[in-house]
């Protein structure tokens, strides 16, 4: 018996762990896909290091964010719409006593206009995470942003032109 409760309990864990830190968002893992080119982001306390990019219809980038700030963040990417219908679920959640972004693993990101769920990580202060995303050929821009409530509000988004 001792032994079966040891074996569901570390499966429990295992599986919390290798969930932690992510969304849902749907994204390459690293060995999936082949990797265009690396953009090195920093994450800091209400800001994003660089502001704009310029990508390629179709081109697999692996987005490396370092947090070098005092706070948790997310990088999400996704058109304005289903931005911002994330960035307002994120504060009614606020709102209902959920502590930290960490206290709602697994909560359904926002479709953009253009379908799909919107690649996301979460970077916890004085780490660095990466997310492999391929840019979409029917799309002109994108935005990325943390939507952790109060962070787009301070500055923590900024635009990827998919050029053609």
């Amino acid at each position: 018996m001792r032994k079966r409760l040891l074996v569901m309990a570390f499966g429990m864990f295992s599986t919390a762990a290798m969930a932690a830190g992510e969304h849902a968002g749907q994204h390459a893992e690293q060995g999936d896909a082949r990797v265009d080119r690396t953009i090195s982001f920093e994450a800091g306390d209400m800001w994003f290091t660089p502001g704009k990019l310029d990508i390629e219809p179709g081109e697999t980038v692996k987005f490396e964010i370092a947090n070098t700030g005092n706070l948790e963040h997310e990088f999400v990417i996704g058109d304005a719409q289903a931005q911002e219908a994330h960035r307002k679920m994120m504060q009614e959640m606020g709102a209902a006593g959920h502590g930290g972004h960490g206290d709602h693993h697994g909560h359904d990101m926002a479709e953009g206009e253009h379908g799909g769920q919107m690649p996301s990580v979460t970077i916890a202060p004085g780490e660095t995470t990466t997310l492999v995303w391929t840019a979409p050929a029917e799309v002109d821009s994108l935005e990325f942003a943390c939507n952790l409530p109060g962070h787009y509000e301070s500055g923590m988004s900024g635009m990827i032109d998919i050029q053609g």
